[in-house]
């Protein structure tokens, strides 16, 4: 494997991850890394003792497994509050009181900061408005809202109460809020006015109330006016966040259990209705703490900011990832390129992030842009960039690196779930890390790759597995027991398996090839939707691709790509030829595509994923499933309309 960046060993004993590895007894990571799973008991309770988790009740044991693999019971007996221990433990800190919890900038430019202790009194102030609308402990609120302060402090002030909050993406329209409220039974829901987009209001109050309409179980609609716009407003329903903060701060923080639900997070199936993954309030702010603090390094005094959405399981991880470890974070409200090419690059520079998370998606897209953009910026406070969503190809790996980060800025590949609170593979910073692999599973966690009959491989494709359980593995689907169990218990007894298509080789280096259910499997041999795509995108012309699979009666299965351009082509033919013999000279003349097509955008959803079961619903004519994440459902239409031509 080639090696893009190494730590050198002054930056590496830097690191909190080798200062607590030096304090548990451990210099080498490997021999710590194998520890980290041969006790997972005592691993969890080292790593929330590392993280200064303030508890209510102290627990009596670290992990029961008596119900079984499936349903861990983690920290029995203690008793904790989240909001305690993301906002209040620092506020109460003399030296972290006035210190930076968010910085919040919008689109137009304006900058709003909160200090820990600014934002422990909004949130105990909205805490007691939403007591007094009848929110209590164990009812659902729904958080339909754009990055805004006010997001973080309605899910803190529900959580401070004993409330359960599920973030709802701000993009999604009418059906998919609706299905979302109505799977969860919310009694509340918090929205705004609207936000900006590319210097339009996008309303959001409007698709509000029509998903609220079909939601009998909605009795309060608590409204902030980002906007400041004209709004339908019901006398019965509606309520002003201005006449919820003007309550007096509510000092009771609600001793919870550690496994009391937290958040409720839906996530987009392949078929049917969305899965409402339960997080629990000792799970997922302490992975994602772990994950962002010991993993990528994130100290008090940093920023971190995660070009991301509080719909998406990056916006919660962002608010306990950055917060927990006493960080300041950041969110953005606009697009990265708008009004200029190098906004996101300007707004890094800005506010001294120096944790930027970003997903490959976005990286392509800033890349037509050019080179010069993000040199325009003085970057030096960013240490480390933060990478998930999908598969990297090797191009958009390497210009980031090269041409953002000059060669010495980290790129932490990251992978996992928002049924795994964070990550289950990464690039820690102790080791070399190489471009778009993973240099090891992250502590804690028990990985693997088995091929169909379960058996563990070296440098060959396989199911990505999750042998034993970890802190902010999601507590079973919202009242779907059975649905949980099917959809990752059910292949291999006692064996999590996760849908990823990986191959480890035999120096310690993960490569994510696709979904498995992405998974192409050309006359007898097996590859991943990603190899082909970034043989692809190498060509100069060529911005992204998509790849799947359809049915041969010959090879039993062959690839059909869908290619983006990155400008108007006129020897269409011979830019064809062109790409059908480097996918031959690459990887084969038996894998070649079948076909070709030239589209003007892939399906993605609403994180910037290709959907690649989309694309294959689409030219085959089948239905998709639940396409309620998609962002661009008029690039289905064209790609349909390529199969009838064929």
């Amino acid at each position: 494997m080639s090696v893009a960046w190494k730590p050198s060993e002054e930056m590496m004993k830097s690191t909190r991850l080798y200062q607590w590895m030096e304090q548990l007894g451990y210099t080498d990571y490997e021999a710590f890394l194998s520890a980290s799973t041969n006790d997972i008991a005592w691993f969890w309770k080292e790593a929330e003792k590392a993280l200064n988790i303030d508890w209510y009740e102290p627990y009596k044991e670290t992990l029961n497994l008596e119900n079984g693999i499936k349903w861990p019971n983690w920290f029995v007996g203690g008793r904790l509050n989240t909001a305690y221990n993301t906002v209040e433990a620092w506020a109460e800190k003399e030296e972290t009181t006035d210190s930076k919890a968010i910085v919040w900038e919008s689109e137009d430019g304006v900058v709003q900061t909160y200090t820990y202790a600014e934002l422990k009194e909004a949130i105990a102030r909205v805490a007691n408005g939403f007591k007094k609308q009848g929110l209590k402990k164990g009812d659902v609120i729904a958080i339909y809202m754009p990055m805004l302060p006010e997001t973080v402090i309605a899910m803190m002030a529900a959580v401070k109460i004993g409330a359960i909050y599920s973030p709802i993406f701000s993009g999604y329209g009418t059906e998919a809020v609706a299905t979302r409220l109505n799977a969860a039974e919310a009694k509340m829901i918090v929205t705004a006015d609207g936000f900006l987009r590319r210097g339009r209001p996008v309303a959001m109050k409007e698709e509000a109330d029509r998903a609220v309409e079909k939601s009998p179980s909605i009795d309060k609609v608590i409204v902030f006016r980002r906007l400041e716009r004209e709004i339908p407003w019901n006398k019965t329903k509606d309520v002003d966040w201005k006449d919820i903060l003007k309550e007096q701060p509510l000092n009771e923080t609600l001793s919870m259990d550690s496994a009391d639900p937290l958040m409720l997070i839906y996530t987009s199936g392949t078929t049917g209705r969305p899965k409402g993954a339960v997080h629990t309030h000792a799970g997922f702010p302490i992975k994602a703490a772990f994950d962002a603090g010991i993993g990528m390094d994130v100290k008090k005094g940093d920023t971190l900011f995660w070009f991301t959405d509080m719909g998406w399981m990056m916006g919660p991880f962002l608010v306990y990832g950055g917060l927990m470890n006493g960080a300041t974070i950041l969110l953005y409200e606009g697009t990265p390129d708008f009004p200029k090419p190098d906004r996101l690059w300007e707004v890094v520079a800005k506010h001294q992030v120096t944790h930027l998370g970003i997903s490959p998606t976005l990286i392509r897209s800033m890349m037509k842009h050019g080179e010069e953009w993000p040199k325009k910026h003085d970057l030096s406070n960013l240490r480390v960039i933060a990478s998930t969503g999908e598969p990297w190809n090797p191009e958009p790996w390497l210009w980031l690196f090269e041409k953002v980060g000059d060669s010495k800025i980290p790129i932490f590949n990251y992978s996992g779930g928002t049924e795994i609170s964070g990550g289950i593979l990464g690039n820690v910073l102790v080791r070399a890390i190489g471009p778009i692999t993973f240099n090891s599973p992250l502590p804690g966690m028990d990985v693997d790759v088995f091929n169909e009959n379960g058996t563990p491989v070296l440098n060959e494709v396989g199911e990505l597995v999750i042998k034993q359980p970890w802190v902010g593995m999601t507590k079973g689907f919202w009242k779907e027991p059975e649905r949980y169990e099917e959809a990752y218990w059910s292949r291999w007894k006692d064996v999590w398996v996760h849908g990823d298509w990986v191959i480890k080789d035999t120096e310690g280096y993960w490569t994510i090839t696709g979904r498995s259910d992405d998974i192409l499997n050309v006359a007898g041999k097996r590859l991943g939707p990603a190899e082909i795509e970034s043989v692809l995108v190498e060509h100069p012309n060529v911005v992204e691709a998509g790849t799947i699979g359809v049915p041969d009666d010959i090879k039993g299965e062959v690839a059909v790509c869908f290619v983006v351009l990155n400008k108007e082509e006129k020897q269409v033919d011979q830019l064809k030829a062109e790409l059908f013999q480097l996918v031959a000279d690459k990887m084969g003349k038996a894998l070649k595509p079948q076909e070709i097509y030239f589209v003007k955008d892939l399906p993605k959803t609403r994180n910037a994923k290709v959907m690649r079961r989309a694309i294959k619903a689409a030219y085959l004519n089948k239905d998709a499933g639940d396409l309620s994440s998609l962002e661009n459902p008029q690039a289905l239409t064209e790609i349909n309309e390529l199969r009838k031509k064929a």
